[in-house]
């Protein structure tokens, strides 16, 4: 069903900007296990040429495209591929880089719990509180879910992202 959405934008992706439609990233899964997400690119081909940045508001990596994509969530589109490889559930705390997991577990030593879970398409922190969040926050609305995973809970995530989609709210 996501389909033409994706090759829809990977046209635009493409004609915007040089370098790939698609943009591989390794993460941190359920008990540590690393996999790599698959996204549509939303930023300029070199964004990281400096190494590993956190995104930020308004960004000046990324494209125009990357722009709208980023807002509608349509950049994570193509990790439903991860979520039948087994590597993602559609609900679940949101993957973090290896790099980033390591950080944030030395300021936060109890960061790597939510690892116990598969991570999610999305999830409570994300409708929540967006990208635009802390690891702190991040942690207290995983461990939040983790600890009341229930079919109303996730009923209501996927109601909430519906609307983050549409609305936009929570982008970077």
């Amino acid at each position: 069903m996501t389909l033409p959405l994706i090759v829809i934008f990977g046209i635009l992706i493409k004609l915007e900007s040089e370098g790939p439609i698609f943009f591989r990233q390794e993460r941190v899964g359920q008990h540590g296990k690393y996999f790599y997400v698959i996204k549509l690119r939303s930023m300029k081909d070199d964004a990281e040429k400096n190494g590993a940045q956190w995104a930020e508001r308004d960004d000046p990596r990324v494209t125009k495209v990357g722009k709208f994509i980023r807002k509608t969530r349509i950049d994570e589109l193509p990790q439903l591929w991860n979520v039948l490889k087994g590597d993602m559930s559609l609900i679940g705390p949101r993957p973090e880089r290896p790099m980033f997991t390591a950080q944030f577990n030395n300021q936060i030593p109890v960061f790597v719990e939510r690892l116990i879970v598969k991570p999610g398409l999305t999830g409570w922190a994300q409708v929540n509180g967006g990208y635009d969040i802390t690891p702190r926050e991040k942690l207290k609305y995983d461990l939040y879910y983790i600890n009341n995973m229930n079919l109303l809970l996730d009923l209501k995530i996927i109601l909430l992202t519906i609307k983050v989609v549409f609305t936009g709210n929570g982008a970077r």
